[in-house]
């Protein structure tokens, strides 16, 4: 039985509150669990003490036994200090993908194929009048 460190969602409509739960893998998410071992409210504010409340000696005991955090729950163990959470490193993720990059030579190609006209020279291009006055007289 793969064991799962989670979150359950717990609030209303509009109104998140999720309790931290241990709980079997093919377990639903809000489903059935072994035991809740805390609680997070994400509309507290991020300095509030009561925003997440964790179990620490029973989330250490069942992380030697096997259970595995999400990501989501592997940040909050990383806050408290009980869990390393490893930098992710995705360098592909910014890159264009096939079709912008189609996009990207389409709108290139012919701007760099138009031939450039010759450019106007001052003395050639009227002068904007200055003021209505000028204008007048």
């Amino acid at each position: 039985m793969a064991l799962k460190i989670r979150l359950a969602r717990a609030g209303t409509k509009k109104r998140p509150f999720y309790h931290v739960v241990l709980a079997d893998s093919r377990a639903p998410r809000d489903g059935r669990f072994i035991e809740r071992l805390g609680h997070f409210d994400p509309l507290a504010p991020k300095d509030a003490k009561d925003r997440l409340k964790l179990d620490l000696d029973r989330v250490k005991g069942w992380l030697a036994k096997g259970a595995t955090p999400t990501d989501r729950v592997l940040r909050f163990l990383d806050e408290a200090g009980l869990r390393k959470r490893p930098a992710r490193n995705n360098p592909q993720k910014a890159q264009p993908k096939k079709k912008a990059q189609e996009r990207a030579a389409a709108a290139a190609a012919p701007a760099s194929a138009a031939p450039t006209a010759p450019a106007a020279s001052a003395s050639e291009a009227p002068a904007p009048a200055a003021s209505g006055e000028a204008a007048a007289s």
